[in-house]
């Protein structure tokens, strides 16, 4: 049963996340309104809470899951998936930034919408970033089949 719990969670924050970045790109555009930059900021914290349970609760799986660590430990798509997650947490660094320094602008002044450049930039690696999520499901398919295990 705790297999299946940690399973479920996994997963439900893996829609997460790609449900999260995917806001952000709705909100991040040319033509930015100040209203938009606040709540870009929120999802990113709600991104980088369900990246970092989604971590968590991916190792609990690795030493508690019903496979086994022997199975991860020795799977190179694991470890594949695990790359891919720190490249997608690299990516994520020039947006956080980003919005941090447009909520700051907007303490200062009400009315900042950042620049079309700058949007046009972080719209960029948000994109990036939701590509490379999209190849976690398919490693994960390929995991879970014994696909990489030595």
């Amino acid at each position: 049963m705790l297999d299946l719990s940690l399973a479920i969670v996994h997963h439900l924050l893996a829609f997460g996340i790609a449900a999260a970045i995917t806001a952000q790109l709705v909100l991040v555009r040319p033509g930015m309104q100040p209203p938009a930059v606040q709540l870009a900021a929120k999802y990113d914290i709600a991104l980088g809470i369900m990246a970092l349970s989604l971590l968590a609760i991916g190792f609990l799986r690795v030493f508690f899951g019903a496979k086994g660590s022997e199975f991860y430990f020795h799977n190179h798509v694991f470890w594949s998936k695990v790359a891919l997650f720190g490249v997608i947490g690299l990516f994520s660094i020039k947006p956080t930034r980003a919005f941090l320094r447009w909520r700051k602008a907007q303490a200062s002044d009400a009315g900042y919408a950042p620049e079309e450049v700058e949007v046009r930039a972080i719209r960029k690696v948000l994109m990036i970033e939701i590509h490379v999520f999209a190849l976690l499901p398919f490693a994960a398919a390929a995991m879970a089949r014994g696909i990489g295990y030595v």
